[in-house]
């Protein structure tokens, strides 16, 4: 079944006419994923990508039952755009837009509580269940279908770990890139959750980095759940400075077990495979599953 997303999935694009929507969509077109139209307000009723243009899009959800949405909106209108999907019944939200301010994503936040949607991001590269479907903009030909499951922080380290997964003979359920941003949508466990209870997804690629508590939080529900299946895991940011922002918003140490060392000897002491480098995933992944 895979998770989040499959070849059944229908996507709306929001921010479906600007640049960003139309390449990003035409991508994902030619992945064939189900994109069934977009949203473009004062667009409504025109054709872009030969699929049809709506004004909002509880418009689109009406005449097309998309069920998922992806969002290139401009930071300022981005959290306006995701409580417009929320509201509109859409199951999965995704939310590419970087530099959202954080202000915009409490309210966001406390919006969703209690609604029927999941959020993905925002300031992530989506999500991609192998040979069937891509929300995002992650290359779609990276990802060998298998049945090893990814979460990560990082987008660029989410395709190494796909590439790296698949070099060592295996392939990709689903990869699910959370975002780095201070307040995300759906957090390393809950992504890790939703793994441990997919029939299709045999073992787990972990990512993380230095700052926050979302690691730790992952690796000890993985101990308390009994280690149903492997993880291997790895947390950039090794020789960051303390207390300096390193490329995400939320990539900032604050506490003592935000280092990406003290982060590395959780994830060991709750049974997770730590490796050092990316590099060294796929190898690692490999001689788990091989044995």
């Amino acid at each position: 079944m895979s998770i989040l997303i499959n070849k059944n999935s229908k996507i709306l694009v929001q921010g479906f006419t600007g640049t960003e929507g139309t390449f990003h969509a035409t991508q994902m077109i030619e992945y064939g994923t189900q994109v069934v139209g977009g949203v473009t307000p004062g667009k409504g009723g025109t054709l872009h990508l030969d699929r049809p243009v709506f004004n909002s899009v509880a418009d689109g959800v009406k005449q097309t039952g998309a069920n998922v949405s992806i969002i290139f909106v401009p930071p300022a209108f981005a959290a306006d755009a995701i409580m417009e999907a929320a509201e509109a019944g859409i199951e999965l939200v995704v939310c590419i837009t970087e530099g959202i301010p954080i202000q915009d994503m409490v309210k966001v936040k406390s919006y969703l509580q209690g609604k029927n949607t999941r959020l993905v991001g925002p300031n992530c590269p989506g999500v991609i269940t192998a040979g069937e479907c891509k929300v995002g903009i992650m290359p779609g030909f990276v990802f060998i279908k298998g049945r090893v499951g990814i979460v990560s922080k990082s987008g660029t380290l989410t395709y190494e770990a796909a590439d790296q997964v698949a070099k060592a003979g295996l392939g990709i359920s689903t990869a699910v890139g959370i975002g780095g941003d201070p307040i995300i949508g759906t957090t390393t466990k809950e992504a890790v959750e939703l793994f441990m209870n997919d029939p299709e997804t045999d073992a787990i690629v972990m990512i993380g980095e230095i700052g926050g508590g979302m690691e730790a939080e992952a690796a000890r529900w993985i101990k308390a759940n009994g280690n149903k299946k492997p993880v291997v895991g790895f947390i950039a940011g090794q020789t960051a400075p303390p207390g300096r922002r390193m490329g995400h918003a939320g990539a900032i140490v604050g506490g003592a077990e935000d280092t990406a060392a003290a982060k590395m000897q959780i994830m060991s002491e709750c049974g997770i495979h730590v490796v050092s480098s990316p590099a060294d995933i796929g190898i690692k992944m490999a001689s788990i599953l091989k044995k």
